[in-house]
């Protein structure tokens, strides 16, 4: 047995409305095309996916607030990690430096999942 790549990786999200915003007008993922019968949304970066799964009563607490890479998360690779910040920021959406001292910050989507973006 051989696995070749990651294919996609699905979150749960509570709101699809504000998550599409999030991932797609603040994150700039491009969205493609779902064929299926249950509230969700797919973004594409590369070759990979990410999916978002509705689920309303969902709620994500972090088991680390002082480290946040500590807890679940995606990891994105940037390649200017000083847009990245600002950008989040000037959408109110909280950061978080990595701890490590290397070049990544750390936000959370409005249902609190962790991501991580490191320049590359």
């Amino acid at each position: 047995m051989q696995i070749t790549e990651c294919l996609h990786v699905a979150i749960l999200v509570s709101q699809l409305e504000r998550s599409e915003d999030f991932y797609g007008n603040i994150l700039h993922l491009p969205k493609i095309n779902r064929q299926l019968n249950f509230p969700g949304a797919w973004y594409e970066v590369g070759k990979f996916q990410l999916h978002l799964i509705v689920a309303t009563n969902h709620t994500i607490e972090a088991h680390n607030t002082e480290k946040w890479g500590r807890n679940p998360h995606l990891a994105f690779a940037v390649t200017d990690l000083n847009a990245v910040k600002q950008n989040l920021l000037n959408h109110h959406y909280p950061i978080q430096n990595s701890a490590s001292g290397r070049a990544a910050i750390f936000t959370q989507d409005p249902d609190g999942n962790v991501i991580e973006f490191t320049q590359v």
